[in-house]
């Protein structure tokens, strides 16, 4: 019985969903030789460092808003993951992760319930996004043309 390389969807989903854009997820499921777990923990650490220069030069920083964009496409690239292992069926799942265990994943409530998460905690955080980028663009558009008219 070899259990040591064993790997649970449901601790994926739970990684993914509750500590998005970190790429815990994909270091559990591949090691940290995953490219994609660097990739979504740099995109974080750059998100971050925009909202930082966001918050410093009152929303002005092109760089930082092009930084926030990459943090925040990395957190929902996050809750799409959980969607993606969570929906996948155990069986194919199992397949691609577990092919030499004779443990084999269980789908249950809690699994549903974290790409339940995911999703609502996701799309409010999209359109969340949207609307302060529509905000400030049109804020922007307001002050040019104030200054256009004086």
């Amino acid at each position: 019985m070899f259990m040591a390389n064993f790997k649970s969807k449901l601790l994926t989903c739970t990684l993914s969903t509750f500590l998005p854009g970190t790429g815990l997820h994909f270091a559990y499921l591949f090691g940290l030789k995953s490219k994609w777990f660097f990739l979504q923990i740099a995109c974080l650490c750059i998100g971050v460092w925009g909202w930082m220069e966001l918050a410093q030069t009152e929303k002005e920083s092109i760089l930082g808003w092009i930084a926030v964009i990459l943090g925040e496409g990395s957190i929902l690239a996050s809750w799409i993951a959980t969607f993606a292992f969570g929906l996948r069926p155990d069986e194919k799942f199992d397949a691609q992760f577990n092919p030499l265990s004779t443990k084999k994943n269980q789908s249950g409530w809690l699994i549903i319930l974290c790409v339940v998460v995911a999703l609502m905690v996701g799309a409010f955080f999209l359109m969340s996004g949207l609307a302060i980028a529509f905000e400030q663009y049109f804020s922007m558009q307001i002050e040019a043309a104030r200054k256009i008219s004086q």
